[in-house]
């Protein structure tokens, strides 16, 4: 993936729910830190763009979700057309360390305008040490290689990761747990 994708995924999204900014919660999200072109390949492999819209509450968050979901999700026209799909998320999708939302990555630009030049779009793109966090809670391996390619890169701070996995919420910090332990053996 490529950040005028990205771009144009945040673009979208703002305008399928009728919202000007869209938080980027998966790892497409590290386009907003470093272009394609500082990135190791496996940061850049994924075809799709986890989008949390921004809702009064979960309820509202995960209808505006579907509604993304519903326009350019897996096997749409959108898709189809752009080769890429953006998923439409609630807040229980990511597991994040507490003062998260203080650390969002603004991506705002010509790229995310409407096609009038106005209004501008924002997508908040997670800060590359809290998607590491994410990532590693999700205790997936494609997530595992995902943040060993960052750390290998040198584009992540070890430290920074392993001491927001202690801000997790309580109800996650099994995962939190089992995070911190892969994390030492990359240390």
């Amino acid at each position: 993936m490529r950040r005028d994708q990205l771009e144009h995924a945040i673009r979208t999204a703002c305008q399928i729910i009728g919202h000007d900014a869209v938080v980027v919660v998966g790892s497409q999200s590290i386009l907003g830190s470093f272009t394609e072109d500082e990135l190791p390949a496996e940061a850049t492999m994924s075809a799709e763009i986890d989008i949390l819209p921004l809702g009064a509450d979960n309820t509202e968050t995960a209808r505006l979700a579907d509604l993304i979901e519903g326009v350019a999700g897996e096997w749409s026209p959108f898709e189809e057309q752009h080769g890429f799909s953006i998923d439409g998320v609630d807040l229980e999708t990511a597991i994040l360390p507490g003062g998260w939302r203080d650390r969002l990555v603004r991506v705002q630009n010509a790229n995310t305008a409407a096609l009038s030049g106005d209004p501008q779009y924002t997508g908040w793109c997670l800060d590359k040490e809290d998607l590491c966090v994410a990532k590693l809670c999700a205790l997936r391996e494609k997530d595992r290689n995902f943040v060993a390619a960052l750390l290998d890169a040198e584009l992540v701070e070890i430290s920074v990761i392993s001491a927001r996995l202690a801000e997790v919420p309580a109800k996650h910090r099994v995962s939190a747990e089992h995070a911190r332990v892969w994390l030492a053996t990359r240390g």
